[in-house]
């Protein structure tokens, strides 16, 4: 903050070195502001970023703009009945038995895999080495796409990224994003067109077939949701398991609790994304002028969605600056839900289709790196920070441990 109390502007260096302190301010003198670079209204309370998720009236025709030119037409832009069906076609792939029949064993073997490149070392940056790689990897196996090309989808996954997060316009970053786009057609309509003529038990050729009252995908479409996937799916999870461990190593009591009960592995994810979300904010854009709690937005605005303040918001939650997986007031059991409490998967209609993916990939990850790093704690000196603004997570988060004897020849 500066000296004179002020808000520092959102694109500003000193907003992205500590945006809690500005979310502090913002939602008690500045709840509700109009951001002249963003050309966006920016909400900050709880009460009304949830409304703008929850209610038919907050559209998402911003994506029209803001998406569409990197991924394509997306569930995202759609409502109605064109909406629904379409995430009919898409969500059973990521919940239930097929959840666990088929990504589970995906998931294992890529968190197994990356670990195994440490576990003997006795170090590991696991930012580096193993959270960015993690949920791309899982994707791209379970799409049924070739594992020697999950290089080539990280470097489009952060490009994605990049133009997703890139609210200050610069020129070479849009121009990457765009770069993306046409890559990532070229090389995945052939392999969703040789997918059709010979469907097997991966994703992609789940989605060839999916058919909900007559309607099916086009290749554009599952291009379009695959590159969606892999920004939103690839990005919630990397900065998760990276947010989910920093915030345990630095609270050594909880890292213990958790050490000695995994099954609240899920209690220390829905804080992590309550404390620290991996999306800071979301846009949304009026159908009509809307009265919230703290002033009017007009029809036809942009309302940026301040997802890290809301989820502090005190009116919300008892001491929301501290990070505790054993707060009442965040139940677990609705947390990858739509009736979630916190708000960093959104809510409503538009909630992540990827949650209990999320969910799965962070249980499974940390569990297995709990086993492989008993002793895990952070290398002397380190003090890892956030990066990012539209996107948030630990930079480098460097571990030690004692690496377990090799067994007797």
């Amino acid at each position: 903050m500066s000296a004179s109390g002020e808000v520092p502007d959102i694109l500003s260096p000193q907003f992205a070195e500590n945006p809690y302190a500005a979310y502090r301010t913002m939602l008690e003198t500045q709840p509700l502001t109009w951001h002249e670079p963003t050309r966006s209204y920016l909400v900050s309370r709880y009460e009304d970023v949830a409304r703008a998720f929850k209610e038919p009236a907050f559209t998402t025709d911003n994506y029209n703009w803001q998406l569409e030119p990197v991924h394509g037409r997306t569930i995202l832009q759609m409502s109605g009945r064109e909406h629904a069906v379409r995430r009919a076609l898409v969500a059973p792939a990521f919940r239930g038995s097929e959840l666990e029949r088929r990504f589970l064993p995906v998931i294992e073997r890529n968190a197994r895999e990356l670990i195994d490149e440490f576990r003997g070392r006795g170090s590991v940056d696991l930012v580096s080495e193993f959270a960015r790689h993690f949920p791309i990897n899982v994707i791209v196996d379970r799409l049924g796409l070739d594992r020697g090309e999950h290089a080539r989808f990280q470097k489009w996954y952060t490009s994605v990224i990049a133009f997703l997060a890139n609210l200050g316009q610069d020129s070479e970053i849009a121009a990457a994003g765009l770069r993306t786009r046409r890559e990532l057609a070229e090389y995945l309509i052939p392999v969703i067109q040789e997918r059709r003529r010979n469907l097997g038990d991966d994703l992609l050729s789940t989605l060839c077939e999916a058919e909900v009252d007559g309607m099916t995908m086009s290749d554009e479409d599952i291009k379009a949701f695959v590159s969606l996937l892999l920004a939103a799916g690839g990005e919630t999870t990397d900065k998760a398991i990276a947010s989910v461990f920093k915030n345990l190593l630095e609270h050594p009591d909880q890292l213990e609790a958790v050490r000695a009960n995994r099954e609240l592995i899920p209690r220390a994810f829905a804080e992590t994304l309550r404390y620290t979300p991996p999306v800071h904010m979301i846009m949304r854009q009026p159908a009509h002028d809307i009265e919230l709690s703290t002033g009017t937005v007009p029809g036809g605005a942009t309302v940026t969605c301040l997802i890290g303040a809301a989820n502090r918001d005190p009116r919300r939650f008892a001491d929301p600056d501290r990070f505790d997986i054993f707060r009442t007031d965040l139940p677990t059991e609705t947390a990858f839900s739509a009736a979630a409490s916190h708000l960093a998967f959104a809510l409503g209609r538009h909630f992540c289709v990827g949650a209990l993916l999320a969910k799965a990939e962070v249980e499974v990850g940390m569990s297995q790196l709990l086993d492989a790093m008993p002793d895990a704690r952070l290398v002397d000196g380190a003090s890892p920070v956030e990066q990012g603004l539209f996107t948030r997570g630990p930079a480098t988060l460097p571990i030690t441990f004692t690496p377990p004897i090799p067994a007797p020849a």
